[in-house]
């Protein structure tokens, strides 16, 4: 099991990893995900590994159901102990990002899922998850 300095949610039946530095937007993109429908899985570190090919996230046991937000504080949220991961969202500001960029993937102990470059403070973010969930299958 692998410790990563991120955020996971479960987004209409599927795991979401989000990666980036501090002060990115990873809780943010998080709580508007959760406020339409995502249940939390892990804020600020998951624990993920591979079981049966799949890559599985998991909360670490210390911030279970918490969430930072920032100047608030941490939050008690709902939570779900663990998924298997579809996607990793890498974000970047907005100027960083292709339009038309090559596949990119995440890849974890030979497993590996898409990976995308990702502005977490755009205002169709949570749409165009929608969307990339949707034509993943």
């Amino acid at each position: 099991m692998t410790l990563y300095h991120a955020t996971c949610v479960n987004f209409e039946g599927k795991g979401i990893l989000i990666l980036g530095p501090s002060g990115s937007g990873k809780s943010d993109l998080a709580l508007r995900l959760i406020d339409v429908g995502a249940s939390l899985v892990s804020d600020d570190y998951v624990e993920i590994e591979v079981q049966n090919g799949k890559l599985i996230a998991t909360t670490a046991p210390n911030i279970e159901g918490l969430i930072e937000i920032r100047g608030v504080g941490l939050i008690k949220v709902d939570y779900i102990k663990s998924t298997s991961l579809a996607l990793v969202l890498d974000l970047v500001n907005f100027k960083e990002i292709e339009r038309l960029p090559d596949s990119e993937f995440f890849s974890h102990d030979d497993c590996q899922i898409p990976s995308f470059k990702f502005d977490a403070f755009g205002l169709s973010s949570v749409a165009k998850i929608r969307i990339i969930l949707k034509n993943q299958g």
